[in-house]
């Protein structure tokens, strides 16, 4: 999206992911509607700094629906949270997306992406892409209870994003996806590698910065399910202890 701003010009959208995260964060957000078919409170709208415009998607902590199996007010730490993990393992799973005070108070607010209209979903989640087997191993890590095809975007580009993580890292285990083709498969030798380095990393400056948004015992259980994916090499099978597909499936 672009703005115009005084003098006709448009002004451009983020070039790369630090753009993304100063529109984000310094950005004036202007909403402009709301998604009817989320369950939790989300707002749509454009964002711009004197220098830079897009559309975000906004998810106010105020607007968060109470869960039985999630504490209260916690849903948009885990939106952070699945990012910084995103980052961490450099395969841009998630969107960029910060925490920040919004015209509701403080939310999650995340760069919109627009898909590639070309791309049948359905056909999509059930093929081999190289981003939806790391995006089937990024969910194993994060515990994703609620991965749906229509939080699926691929790209133009090829690229594959993933989004609306709000109930991730449960301490106990709640892995619901439509990506179970490669279930009890051998990991990629990329993703294992990823994997060594996102578990050091999770005992150093990833696991403070989830501590931030995350109780101990969430990051502790983090640090178990990379330790679990090492140890066998194998990608997840559904446990039979919780549904395995998330409903409705789009």
């Amino acid at each position: 999206m672009t703005e115009q701003p005084a003098g006709g010009l448009e002004l451009p959208g983020p070039r790369d992911d630090a753009e993304a995260q100063l529109l984000l964060r310094q950005g004036v957000i202007d909403l402009e509607g709301r998604m009817l078919d989320a369950s939790n409170v989300t707002l749509v709208g454009s964002i711009r700094t004197p220098t830079l415009a897009g559309e975000c998607i906004y998810k106010p902590v105020a607007g968060e629906r109470p869960l039985w199996d999630f504490p209260d007010g916690t849903l948009a730490g885990r939106e952070i949270s699945a990012f910084l993990v995103s980052e961490a393992t450099g395969w841009r799973v998630v969107p960029p997306t910060v925490l920040r005070e919004g015209p509701f108070g403080p939310g999650m607010v995340q760069l919109w992406m627009d898909g590639d209209p070309e791309v049948d979903l359905a056909a999509f989640v059930r093929g081999d892409h190289v981003g939806l087997r790391r995006m089937a191993v990024f969910d194993a890590v994060v515990n994703n209870a609620d991965r749906k095809g229509g939080h699926i975007i691929p790209m133009p580009d090829g690229h594959v994003y993933g989004v609306d993580h709000g109930i991730c890292f449960s301490v106990d285990p709640k892995l619901r996806t439509l990506l179970w083709r490669w279930a009890g498969k051998r990991l990629p030798d990329d993703a294992v590698a990823v994997l060594e380095r996102l578990a050091e990393e999770l005992r150093g400056d990833l696991g403070e910065q989830l501590h931030e948004h995350l109780t101990r015992r969430e990051v502790r259980c983090t640090e178990q399910r990379v330790a679990t994916l090492l140890r066998t090499g194998r990608h997840p099978e559904p446990s039979g202890d919780w549904p395995a597909l998330p409903w409705p499936p789009f």
